[in-house]
């Protein structure tokens, strides 16, 4: 099912186009040094649209990835000055998903947008990865919870 929708994706909707362009915003940006975290964060969210079904966008907080505190706090403040930005492709990605759910047959590029909502909003520090990796953080969080409850 990943496969075909992966393939519906790339063919009927060009979504092929999206990731190239995406890519290459980020890879512009990362040239730039200035807004490199937002260029990294694009790259990895090129890399989602080129296999949307099957993967994720997942913050490296969540994967404990460990950064360079400098990087970190550059990251933050780069992100401030993005957030007006994020919050226009953001509302714009959710009318988009909504007029897309109007018809059954953009119902799968719908999805892909609609799972990348926080990606548009926030997409320093993302990494992409495969479904089974967020199910994994996912159940991880879930023996923490149940191990505080009694």
């Amino acid at each position: 099912m990943k496969t075909l929708g992966n393939i519906l994706w790339h063919f009927p909707f060009f979504g092929f186009v999206s990731a190239i362009l995406v890519y290459l915003l980020g890879l512009v940006l990362t040239v730039t040094v200035v807004a490199a975290p937002i260029g990294l964060g694009l790259m990895e969210y090129g890399k989602f649209l080129f296999v949307p079904f099957g993967h994720a966008m997942v913050s490296k907080s969540e994967l404990n990835v460990r950064q360079n505190p400098v990087w970190k706090a550059y990251s933050a403040i780069v992100m401030i000055l993005y957030l007006p930005l994020g919050l226009i492709l953001a509302v714009i990605a959710v009318f988009q998903v909504a007029a897309q759910f109007v018809t059954i047959i953009n119902i799968p590029v719908a999805l892909v947008i609609a799972k990348s909502l926080g990606t548009y909003l926030n997409p320093v520090n993302k990494i992409c990865v495969r479904i089974a990796v967020v199910e994994e953080i996912e159940r991880r969080k879930a023996i923490a919870e149940t191990a505080h409850h009694p």
